[in-house]
């Protein structure tokens, strides 16, 4: 609403809040107009059409105190958080990785060996957390002092990127299949894989190395469950 509108209402601008400039577009139409020179008998040429533009400096209501109650955005209860999957946060708390949340990203970084993730209820569901997760740690198997995977990548978006990522999302596959999550994560897995194998389009038979080092991190992660098994056994 405009300054005027909101003092009309019992409400004030905010000091230092800037407008917005908005323009008004209409027409208005006038009666009919004698012809120049013409007489009282003489004919009409009809109603005339004027269009106008008006500029006006407008303001959110959330600039604006005092406003009467009914111009207030009541505020959106949240959403539920998604229900935790025990098996998926058992499976990842016996591997032994740093993992850092917060922000909005996930990614892993070699330098500093760890993987950053979004807060767990930025995720659709819990399954999606738990997909995310996976490819993550997948990356995180990469590293030197594990099973030291490097395919020359250099920069985002080269072909040792593309191939790293199509590792990790294999990978990730290979994990929710272990988890029994939804099959729907499939299709979000091969869209994901299509996309870096157009960068390998001149390594036709790359997918079946993929797919072999995406095995191998696999079962390294899984080894951290046997190994946890082990020495629940032994303490019994």
């Amino acid at each position: 609403m405009t300054f005027q509108q909101a003092q009309s209402l019992s409400g004030a601008v905010r000091k230092g809040e800037c407008g917005t400039k908005v323009v008004k577009a209409g027409q208005s139409v006038h009666g009919d107009d004698k012809p120049e020179g013409g007489d009282e008998g003489g004919e009409a040429d009809g109603p005339k059409v004027r269009r106008w533009l008006k500029a006006y400096t407008v303001f959110n209501c959330d600039q604006i105190d005092g406003l009467p109650e009914r111009y207030r955005t009541p505020e959106a209860e949240p959403p539920p958080l998604p229900e935790r999957l025990e098996a998926a946060d058992r499976f990842f708390a016996n591997i032994p990785a740093k993992v850092t949340h917060g922000g909005d990203r996930a990614f892993y970084r070699i330098s500093a060996d760890d993987i950053h993730m979004p807060a767990f209820e930025l995720f659709r569901d819990a399954e999606h957390h738990a997909a995310t997760l996976a490819h993550e740690l997948i990356h995180w198997t990469r590293h030197p002092s594990r099973l030291d995977r490097d395919f020359g990548r250099k920069a985002f978006g080269d072909e040792g990127y593309a191939k790293e990522e199509c590792v990790a999302e294999l990978g990730a596959a290979y994990v929710g299949a272990l988890l029994g999550l939804r099959p729907d994560h499939i299709e979000d897995h091969a869209a994901y894989l299509a996309s870096w194998l157009k960068v390998l389009k001149d390594d036709k038979r790359f997918i079946f190395t993929a797919a072999s080092h995406a095995q191998r991190a696999a079962d390294l992660l899984e080894s951290y469950q046997t190994a946890e098994a082990a020495q629940l056994g032994a303490a019994a």
